[in-house]
């Protein structure tokens, strides 16, 4: 990782100073940089003031709600999943779309995010849920809402973050080419409109969500599909085994 932090505040100390641009990774500061000055960025930034000010818990933890960039430097972008919300328990999220600490349960879209990836490839089902090994191959696990209010689902939502990841999408879009987006669900879709499908590869299925796994993400072969693009784009295809 070129960042020496991820984070919106280097230090406690750095609640109260604000600083006008987040630490992230190197090649993402150079596409991003002009975002952070916008009025809704810094916006956004004195509405995470006062959560912390408060004393609310937001997870992920301030130093790794950047970790999707710092392990997924721009250049290495291949393939994005696009997640819509942090997990708001304690010891969950960290950063990463979908993905857990190793040291909590794994949960249910993710496990069945594992069983898909079983019955496409063969792999075996994985005892933890840490995608780490995903971003470093260049899979960009972003979340549409990169902050979350500890059991408060959705609670960041509508405070910025939305048009930040808009942004990353958009300069991915443009940036970039061949490109695999995997978008999950009616939000991820939604979300991931604006695509230029002439560029990149886009697929689409229902959300892993135990609530509508069963209406065509098993059976998607995302997994497979996926390197097989790659493959004829003469890119390294993703070792998806954990």
């Amino acid at each position: 990782m070129n960042s020496q932090s991820c984070s919106l505040f280097d230090s406690p100390q750095e609640i109260e100073k604000k600083p006008a641009t987040p630490k992230i990774e190197a090649s993402w500061l150079k596409v991003l940089q002009d975002e952070f000055q916008k009025p809704y960025f810094q916006e956004l930034k004195e509405f995470l003031v006062q959560e912390i000010k408060s004393g609310k818990k937001i997870f992920p933890p301030p130093s790794q709600i950047f970790s999707a960039f710092d392990f997924c430097p721009f250049d290495n972008v291949k393939v994005v999943i696009l997640g819509q919300d942090p997990y708001h328990g304690t010891g969950q999220a960290h950063g990463l779309c979908f993905s857990v600490n190793k040291q909590v349960p794994i949960p249910p879209s993710l496990q069945n995010i594992y069983k898909e990836i079983h019955d496409d490839l063969g792999l075996p089902i994985p005892s933890h849920g840490n995608l780490e090994s995903w971003a470093r191959q260049g899979v960009l696990l972003l979340n549409t809402t990169l902050t979350v209010q500890k059991s408060n689902p959705m609670s960041h939502a509508g405070k910025g973050w939305e048009e930040f990841t808009d942004r990353v999408i958009q300069e991915i879009s443009d940036r970039k080419e061949g490109v695999v987006f995997l978008l999950w669900g009616r939000h991820a879709q939604t979300k991931g409109q604006n695509i230029d499908r002439n560029k990149h590869s886009v697929l689409t299925a229902p959300h892993p969500s135990p609530f509508s796994v069963h209406s065509g993400f098993f059976g998607c072969k995302h997994f497979s599909q996926t390197n097989e693009i790659l493959k004829k784009l003469e890119k390294n295809p993703i070792n998806w085994e954990i």
